[in-house]
């Protein structure tokens, strides 16, 4: 197993950088990282869609999405609003039930990630608003549109991941639905995982 880190912005990625070798197997994982590529709604240069294809010119044995499920990439102010406030208080709620307020790993956690996010999405617009989260629907869209096809997840892996969430807390929920995975915080779907091929 051989693993190629690059150092550039997935907006950047060419084929050129991704060192493949003939016959070796493939897979790529996106996780939590194509909803910050630029697409349609953006600019002509549409990154989001042109890093699926080229990630499909590859061939891969798999492809894994994780992604936040919510809709902040092209609702209208107001809804894209309302979606993130609801988003993340579930996540900050989540956040609540794990650590305590005091813990320098929850300080960390919600002033430079989730409050850096939010102010992204409500205060950014057109380029500066690299946080853009699409729902599961327009997901399967954009994956169906470059060629790709659903993987069924393993049952095994699935019911081992609900296990251990529920060790955490009760609170956390995972659905299977159609060959994803729905991670959520009290039946409020959070995270959404699903493979291809």
């Amino acid at each position: 197993f051989e693993f190629h880190a690059t150092a550039m912005s997935g907006s950047e990625v060419q084929l050129e950088n991704l060192e493949i070798r003939p016959g070796e197997a493939i897979a790529v994982n996106f996780a939590l990282m194509l909803h910050h590529m630029p697409d349609e709604s953006v600019s002509i240069e549409n990154h989001r869609d042109r890093l699926l294809r080229l990630a499909r010119s590859l061939s891969p044995k798999v492809v894994t999405l994780v992604e936040q499920e919510a809709n902040t990439n092209t609702a209208p102010f107001f809804h894209r609003f309302l979606e993130t406030m609801n988003h993340y208080m579930a996540i900050f709620d989540s956040v609540e039930a794990a650590l305590p307020r005091e813990h320098k790993d929850r300080i960390n956690v919600e002033q430079h990630c989730l409050a850096r996010e939010i102010v992204n999405i409500i205060a950014c617009e057109g380029p500066e608003r690299v946080e853009r989260h699409e729902l599961l629907g327009k997901w399967r869209s954009r994956f169906t549109m470059a060629g790709f096809t659903p993987y069924p997840l393993s049952p095994f892996v699935n019911a081992t991941i609900k296990t251990l969430l529920e060790s955490y807390n009760n609170n956390y929920t995972l659905v299977e639905r159609d060959g994803v995975l729905l991670l959520g915080w009290k039946n409020q779907v959070i995270i959404i995982s699903c493979a291809w091929r």
